[in-house]
């Protein structure tokens, strides 16, 4: 399984990439990861050194994903290093939460190029590899994607974007073999998350209203990354999938007065 996988130092990329080495040479594949990061730095060589010692390939890659000449060139390294692509995992991205009326035009249009604009650019850059091996992408959105998110600035309309765009894609590559997917977490720890839940406070209150009664851990989406671009949904695309314990569909659930499951 040759794969490339953005923000993929730390948090949900990170364990999409060990998970994806651990899942190929389980069915007895080599896996060739690229683990690309804004940065070089310890944490992506963890990754890296991970992958590994469980006697996977592993390569380090680095580029700024805000310049529109990076996605591209981390496409054409991964695959001259690996012979070609069997998978895209567009998983980067970042918040600056705040109200849409007092979001510059320099925050908005710096949220967009990393959040939708590199994914597209590494979609059109892998495509003739994952038409020459039939291959699989799958795109990182967010539940903030699939409901307005008031207070998240930009970020809530760059992911419905980011999802739409996957989609379009699953439609257009469909005649190519190319099955493309969506997930979408729900709220879970990771190392941009996790001074929010050092108030207990504020830990305990999203754990109350979640269904299955805890917040989610970078493996619980990593797991469903790996089953969508895997032979195992080789008759899945176009869809989103919401990894998030079963909140967004609680809503009705907190209306005052209602029976609820409890």
């Amino acid at each position: 399984m040759r794969t490339l996988v953005t923000g993929a130092s730390s948090g949900i990329g990170a364990a999409v990439s060990v998970r994806i080495a651990e899942s190929a040479l389980s069915r007895g594949e080599a896996a060739h990861i690229a683990v690309c990061g804004n940065r070089s730095g310890p944490q992506q060589q963890r990754v890296v050194q991970q992958i590994q010692e469980m006697g996977g390939d592993a390569i380090a890659l680095v580029g700024d994903l805000s310049d529109p000449a990076v996605p591209g060139r981390l496409v054409d390294e991964a695959a001259e290093k690996f012979g070609g692509l069997d998978a895209l995992v567009a998983n980067a991205g970042i918040a600056d939460p705040g109200l849409l009326t007092n979001t510059s035009l320099q925050d908005w249009d710096a949220m967009f190029s990393v959040n939708v604009r590199s994914a597209w650019l590494l979609a059109k850059a892998s495509h003739p590899h994952l038409a020459a091996s039939q291959g699989a992408a799958c795109f990182t959105s967010s539940m903030s994607g699939q409901q307005p998110h008031a207070g998240s600035g930009p970020y809530s309309p760059t992911k419905a974007a980011l999802t739409l765009l996957a989609q379009t894609f699953a439609l257009e590559w469909a005649c190519d073999g190319i099955r493309v997917n969506v997930v979408s977490p729900g709220m879970t720890r990771t190392g941009m998350t996790d001074k929010v839940y050092l108030d207990p406070v504020i830990e305990k209150a999203r754990t109350d209203i979640i269904p299955l009664g805890r917040i989610g851990d970078p493996l619980d989406i990593a797991n469903v990354i790996e089953f969508l671009i895997s032979p195992l949904a080789a008759y899945v695309t176009g869809q989103d999938v919401c990894v998030d314990g079963g909140f967004s569909k609680s809503i009705l659930s907190h209306i005052p007065g209602r029976a609820t499951s409890k």
